[in-house]
């Protein structure tokens, strides 16, 4: 068995389908016989709500609950919180109380590891760890970083989300130099593609040019579709929704490319090149 791998999906940027590639990634590696937990770690829960988990303030265990454990140097149990979701994946939740947390962090011990403590220890249950960062770069997302293998870092095809790379690229480099020295980069997944347009391809051009020396590009590009972001409301993935959609297959695609890049070592790259 492979050493498990704890991959960081983050860009400072909203709305360029980090929970939507959380969800699908997560769920087609499960699919492939992955043992995988998933880490909501977005105040704003929007993993846990696309996994079918509507009552969030209702949650009794969540990221924040365990992180203050940890915290205080008390026992996690290794079920401890963790939901099972109908399509073979176990997600660790967060609510609106994890936005007072990155207040609290701030005066903790060691307080760029808290999620590392608790991310160790659940290493040897499960196969992949994926988190879901918040849309800034802040200590909870630094956390991430400090626990992640390796950022996945998805970019919607157009001008803007692109210019934010280099701050989160030299984020991740800091990280790599302070905190996490093994940390590399997974690679930048180019998502909400509409390639019948000149603009789109001009971005990928774009992307292509600033970082493709330095960091990998993903062969795979997710299409953007509507019915990407139905399956958020569904509480299921786009495998369950609409198994013949492209967007389906490129998320199928994307899957394997992760999974290869563990077999043949790292080729992410950790953009100091």
């Amino acid at each position: 068995r492979i050493m498990s791998r704890v991959i960081a999906i983050a860009n400072q940027k909203g709305g360029v389908s980090k929970t939507t590639t959380t969800v699908n990634l997560g769920i087609g590696l499960a699919r492939k016989g992955k043992k995988v937990l998933v880490i909501d770690a977005d105040p704003q829960s929007s993993l846990t709500e696309s996994l079918g988990f509507h009552q969030t303030d209702q949650l009794e265990v969540t990221l924040s609950s365990i992180m203050e454990k940890i915290m205080e140097d008390r026992e996690v149990g290794k079920t401890e919180g963790i939901l099972h979701h109908a399509e073979g994946i176990d997600l660790l939740p967060c609510n609106i109380e994890l936005s007072g947390m990155e207040v609290s962090i701030i005066n903790a011990m060691s307080r760029e590891t808290i999620m590392k403590r608790y991310i160790d220890q659940m290493r040897e249950s499960y196969d992949y760890i994926l988190i879901d960062c918040m849309p800034s770069l802040g200590m909870l997302t630094i956390n991430a970083f400090a626990a992640s293998d390796s950022v996945l870092i998805p970019v919607q095809a157009a001008y803007l989300p692109v210019r934010g790379l280099e701050q989160l690229i030299m984020t991740i480099s800091r990280v790599k130099k302070h905190i996490n020295p093994t940390i590399h980069f997974e690679g930048i997944l180019i998502s909400m593609v509409d390639s019948r347009t000149v603009y789109a391809r001009e971005i990928i051009e774009l992307v292509k040019e600033n970082y493709g020396e330095s960091l990998r590009i993903f062969d795979t590009m997710i299409p953007f579709s509507v019915r990407a972001a139905e399956t958020s409301a569904a509480g299921i993935s786009i495998y369950q929704l609409y198994p013949e959609h492209k967007v389906a297959k490129a998320y199928e695609d994307l899957t394997g490319e992760v999974i290869a890049s563990a077999h043949c070592g790292r080729k992410g790259g950790d953009g100091n090149e």
